[in-house]
């Protein structure tokens, strides 16, 4: 099935000039760039595009305790509830996402979430395999992050879902902004 897929390169990919490489994987692996701005995002486009879903907030939360333990999220957070941190750290991609311009593309395949989430690598860069976007460019890992207060800088941001995906492009694209 062709999927379309928003996919944002991260003011640290930016920072560490990874463009050419990060798109050169996309293209590499049969996946069609339909879109392509550069973006600076402000408060209102970042809390759209990461919404405070108590499914999206939790899922966060319990991530960064699976990558942090226990004790130390309650040192660092103050909590070990999963929706506490999660809302916490919605605040800190919020302030990544705004720091400077992200690069937003649309990707345009088969299967092209899915696959592109594959490409993407596992969100912490220091547990993605190698291969994957995160495993071969990233350097930093959400326990840092999480010491240092602020969001991971895992290059990318990739849609987990067919509706995530849809709301995604029409957050940060036009439909006249997209070619075939």
């Amino acid at each position: 099935m062709i999927e379309r897929t928003l996919v944002l390169i991260k003011p640290d990919g930016i920072r560490r000039k990874l463009i050419g490489k990060i798109i050169s994987r996309i293209e590499e692996n049969d996946l069609k760039i339909i879109g392509m701005k550069m973006v600076k995002a402000d408060r209102n486009l970042a809390e759209k595009h990461y919404p405070s879903s108590d499914t999206q907030i939790v899922g966060m939360g319990n991530k960064t305790l699976s990558s942090s333990g226990e004790e130390k999220a309650k040192e660092i957070f103050g909590t070990t509830d999963p929706k506490e941190i999660g809302l916490t750290l919605r605040e800190w991609l919020i302030k990544f996402i705004t720091s400077s311009p992200v690069v937003a593309l649309v990707v345009e395949g088969e299967n092209a979430i899915e696959r592109m989430r594959k490409l993407a690598g596992y969100t912490d860069p220091v547990k993605a395999e190698k291969g994957t976007i995160r495993g071969d460019f990233g350097i930093d890992s959400i326990a840092k992050a999480n010491e240092e207060k602020r969001a991971t800088e895992n290059l990318v941001h990739v849609s987990g879902s067919k509706e995530e995906a849809e709301r995604e492009v029409k957050l940060w694209f036009k439909p006249e902004e997209l070619f075939e």
